[in-house]
């Protein structure tokens, strides 16, 4: 029956997604420029602190995907500060802080890898009160290494490249409610 109602909410979303963009005629894949910002709400964590940090990863994850490395710098720090407050994620705020401290966007991105992977893992181990946190993969990101994050959408926006490679990459995980 939840299953149901979660398709119906997703049809109901689509619909009214779909009617706001009826004038819109263009074939074009869309810029980074005009990426969408993630939907914060798309997933809310039992933790008031993890919920705040994962919004800002997000926001994190949306200036990267717009290459806009003076933005990264801001949203990293936020992050970084609030993760001093989540008990064991002192090196993780590291990772944020040699993001906000990055000027390079090369750079900013190779240290996303890293806090990425670390997210991902404490995410993975976060009580979720409701909705879904999708693990998304590029193999092309640093040099052929590949690059994981999280996102609140199945959509991919990649943060590695921008609008160079946009849509590069896949979902490979689903995070939920246990």
């Amino acid at each position: 029956m939840n299953k149901i109602k979660l398709f119906a909410s997703a049809l109901s979303i689509m619909a009214v997604y779909s009617a706001c963009n009826q004038t819109q005629e263009s074939t074009e894949a869309p810029k980074a420029d005009s990426v969408i910002v993630s939907a914060p709400m798309a997933i809310e964590l039992k933790d008031a602190d993890s919920d705040r940090a994962y919004d800002q990863y997000l926001h994190l994850k949306d200036v990267l995907v717009l290459s806009d490395s003076i933005q990264a710098q801001t949203a990293a720090k936020d992050l970084a500060v609030t993760l001093r407050k989540i008990n064991g994620c002192e090196n993780t705020a590291i990772m944020a802080e040699k993001i906000a401290s990055g000027s390079s966007l090369k750079d900013q991105r190779v240290n996303f890898t890293s806090l990425s992977a670390d997210l991902i893992d404490m995410f993975k181990h976060a009580e979720i009160a409701s909705g879904s946190m999708f693990v998304q993969y590029c193999p092309m990101a640093n040099d052929g290494d590949g690059g994981y994050w999280l996102a609140s959408e199945t959509e991919i926006r990649n943060p590695y490249y921008g609008d160079e490679m946009l849509n590069c990459g896949e979902v490979k995980e689903t995070i939920t409610k246990k």
